[in-house]
């Protein structure tokens, strides 16, 4: 008998979604997709989140502890927070007690972009970093913030709590940090946004990924992954990157393998 049980989603059977659900006290929902990849979309995220909140609801779930992001808005012109603020604004009218829960930026085992801009930093002799990195991170440890989000499934009323960590970085130190942590030795060089994307679109292709959308360096321009919140989280990025810089970055992680294959 494994120690987790697992279940199919069912997302075209409601009926079987919700016997699934059944006797469930608390659902820790952090299903969402990253960016439109052929009929996987922004749209039918919002569509599926909301099914498996109804599920939850008919199934009597105690609970919901939703998985969202920092700065979200219903109105936002970018299409990953605009997503996440209605699927907030659809947990608030489930009536079932919840808590919404904001990261930042996540770094931890399985990290995919931190990852990658190791393996990027490991190879080049040169690397662009967009408008030289001005914008500023809040980088929470994945540690930090599966603590948090267990300790909303056990409180009571309802609750938003933005997660960050213990301090504030700009995109650039995080390069840094990071090329440091690991001894390389590539220049970093400030390059224009649209240099940035074009390059990371020809990496892309290389890979066969997705390594930065637009809308991703979008937020990181408009330091959407901050908040004025106090710190839910204490372990430093400098200290997780000094226990993996043996290995972080020395196989290229791919969102489209993972998620999309």
């Amino acid at each position: 008998m494994p120690a987790v049980a697992t279940a199919p989603y069912h997302w075209d059977a409601p009926d079987r979604q919700a016997e699934t659900l059944a006797g469930a006290a608390v659902l820790y929902n952090t299903y969402w997709v990253r960016f439109d990849r052929g009929a996987v979309t922004f749209n039918l995220g919002i569509e599926r989140n909301g099914r498996l909140i109804d599920a939850a609801r008919r199934a009597g779930v105690g609970r919901i502890v939703h998985m969202s992001v920092t700065k979200t808005s219903a109105g936002s012109p970018l299409p990953y927070f605009r997503g996440k603020g209605i699927i907030e604004q659809m947990v608030r009218d489930s009536g079932i007690p919840y808590s919404i829960v904001r990261p930042t930026l996540v770094f931890g085992t399985g990290d995919i972009l931190l990852n990658n801009i190791a393996w990027f930093l490991r190879r080049l002799p040169v690397f662009g970093v967009p408008d030289g990195g001005r914008y500023r991170v809040q980088p929470i440890a994945a540690t930090d913030l599966a603590s948090l989000v267990v300790a909303q499934g056990m409180v009571t009323g309802n609750h938003e709590v933005d997660a960050i960590g213990p301090e504030t970085l700009t995109f650039g130190e995080i390069v840094r940090q990071i090329r440091d942590a690991i001894g390389g030795s590539p220049l970093l060089v400030p390059v224009p946004s649209a240099v940035a994307l074009a390059a990371t679109h020809v990496a892309g292709l290389l890979t066969g990924d997705v390594v930065l959308t637009p809308d991703e360096l979008a937020g990181l321009r408009m330091e959407l992954l901050t908040s004025d919140g106090p710190p839910q989280g204490a372990t430093r990025l400098a200290d997780w990157l000094a226990d993996v810089r043996s290995t972080l970055g020395t196989r290229y992680e791919s969102e489209v393998a993972r998620h999309y294959r």
